[in-house]
This record gives structure tokens, C-alpha cells and sequence, in this order.
């Protein structure tokens, strides 16, 4: 069975922000503060460029089973990534502001383009949901 590459590594987050240009590293902080407050964990690198808060195991429908955040994000040069093991609604999702999204990724390019108590709510339900499933 193919092993995940996503895995939690020895790194420091804040070594990763400290890399990234000053309005990034701005709202990487903002979102290490927001994602703990929610989820009440720590961050922890997942490979190198991926903040993840919590970790459970997930089975897939296949029988798959893989170790993994509860939410994450990473601060790609195109845009924030935050990663959530399933979309919220499209009612939800415009409501959120600027942003696009794929199957389990917001895909949004500045923290000012969007409603930050919607996506506030959107990780609050992203990890009732991780704990709960």
C-alpha cells in the first residue's frame, strides 16, 4: 500500500513563517493564532511547507488509513492554502469572500479578501468533525 508523504516533521513553524515575505509572515501568524484558538493544538509542520493543528487517524472507503490534520494551511506563492477534510456548503462558501476551492482545499490570496468570522466558523466545524468522526 502506498505510504502518505504528509506526515508530521521536527521542524519549527516558526522557522517556516520566518522564511516568508513579511505580509505572509503577517498572516501566518494570524492563522497559527486563529487555528489553535479553535482547534486548543499546537502547530506542527507537515512536510515543509504545511501547518497542521491535531492529527487523527482516517480510513477511506478503499480501506486506506492514513494519519492527518484536523486543518491546515500553507503559504503557497499563489495563494493561502487551507486544507479541510471536507467542503463546507456553498451557502457557507459565499458567504466567505474571495477565494476559490477544490475538493478539500480554500484557496484564498490575501486574509483581507475575506470574512474571517466565516472562515472562523468554517474551521470550527472543520474540527468538530475531525474529533468527532
Amino acid at each position: 500500500m502506498k505510504e502518505n508523504k504528509t506526515k508530521p516533521i521536527q521542524a519549527s513553524v516558526e522557522s517556516y513563517i520566518s522564511k516568508l515575505d513579511l505580509s505572509k509572515q503577517e498572516q501566518a501568524n494570524q492563522l497559527v493564532h486563529i487555528f489553535s484558538e479553535i482547534s486548543q493544538e499546537k502547530p506542527v509542520m507537515w512536510g515543509t511547507a504545511i501547518v497542521g493543528f491535531g492529527q487523527r487517524s482516517y480510513k477511506y472507503k478503499s480501506g486506506r488509513e492514513i494519519d492527518y490534520f484536523y486543518i491546515g494551511f500553507s503559504m503557497r506563492k499563489k495563494a493561502i492554502s487551507i486544507y479541510l477534510m471536507e467542503m463546507p456548503s456553498e451557502n457557507i462558501l459565499s458567504q466567505l469572500g474571495k477565494h476559490e476551492h477544490g475538493v478539500g482545499c480554500l484557496y484564498i490570496k490575501n486574509l483581507n479578501d475575506i470574512n474571517l468570522s466565516v472562515l472562523e466558523n468554517i474551521i470550527k466545524e472543520a474540527v468538530h468533525k475531525a474529533k468527532t468522526i
